[in-house]
């Protein structure tokens, strides 16, 4: 995978640890990974985002080559709140108490967790393919429903989700990565990439974190939201939304709009790609996250 130059680091949070790549120079930057994939992702653009920030890319808890701890009854141990302490506690760790943000999917959803949990940390956010948790659920009709049957079946409760994925974990892995592409195939993903997905999804522990992810996003996540949008809290520092034209969010009622409902100040473009814009488009995504980041991320 193209990031020469990066270094292997593992940090122990409260209840974790956390494995990441570090690389480049530059100010801070945060790059955090959604479901089904590992920090694997960012490779198409992390070596022109290398040349001028100081990257870090984590596996979020339950994924990649990070630890697996135990859930608990209320399912915060897996809750985006959980998951931005770790990034908080990593980034503390190497040194860097503001830095900038960018998050995919779940990383996503962790990413502006941070912002609104712990205000004075990132200089700036980027979400990537993702409206707020809470909307997601208020969003659902029969045919959102059916589009984004995962976010219900991967809640259910254990053991019936990961009793059926670890029948054929790949197959059903590279059915869904094709499925949420804007080709409905994996002509857009690299194999070295595709190999990491696969290979951490495929250990039970793995499943199980990762149902334990969306069972955190049906309660204590949904809840946690619920909760800022009712006391008024919105995120407090410049936001980027992109998404794809053929992604989840272009589904809903508008992702800008939405997004203007939570932030202070945000911007945001379609990018002609599925849910997966770093890999299916990196061009268009780097495109508009450099002019972003240069601005704000110092």
């Amino acid at each position: 995978m193209p990031f020469d130059g990066a270094r292997e680091y593992r940090h122990s949070t409260k209840d974790a640890e956390i494995f990441a790549l570090v690389g480049g120079e530059g100010p801070p930057l945060l790059l955090l990974h959604g479901f089904p994939q590992t920090h694997a992702m960012w490779h198409p653009v992390a070596p022109a985002l290398m040349q001028q920030f100081t990257c870090v890319m984590p596996d979020l808890r339950g994924y990649g080559a990070s630890s697996c701890p135990p859930n608990t009854p209320d399912n915060s141990a897996y809750s985006k709140r959980a998951m931005a302490e770790d990034m908080l506690s990593l980034m503390r760790s190497l040194g860097h108490s503001r830095f900038a943000v960018v998050g995919h999917d779940r990383g996503g959803r962790v990413a502006y967790r941070l912002a609104l949990d712990h205000p004075g940390a990132p200089t700036c956010l980027c979400v990537l393919d993702i409206v707020p948790t809470s909307q997601m659920w208020r969003e659902f009709t029969v045919d959102f429903a059916m589009k984004t049957y995962h976010w219900l079946f991967l809640a259910q409760p254990a053991p019936l989700p990961e009793m059926l994925l670890e029948k054929a974990p790949v197959a059903w892995i590279d059915y869904t990565i094709a499925n949420w592409s804007k080709t409905k195939d994996l002509s857009a993903f690299d194999p070295r990439a595709l190999d990491d997905y696969r290979e951490s999804f495929a250990r039970p522990e793995h499943i199980h974190a990762m149902c334990n992810d969306y069972r955190a996003g049906a309660t204590y996540d949904r809840s946690a939201d619920e909760a800022d949008r009712e006391a008024g809290r919105k995120i407090a520092c410049p936001t980027l939304t992109l998404w794809g034209d053929a992604g989840f969010p272009s589904e809903t009622s508008g992702p800008l709009d939405t997004w203007r409902d939570w932030c202070v100040d945000v911007v945001g473009a379609g990018i002609d790609a599925g849910h997966f814009v770093v890999e299916e488009n990196p061009m268009e995504t780097l495109g508009h996250l450099m002019p972003f980041l240069r601005r704000y991320a110092a």
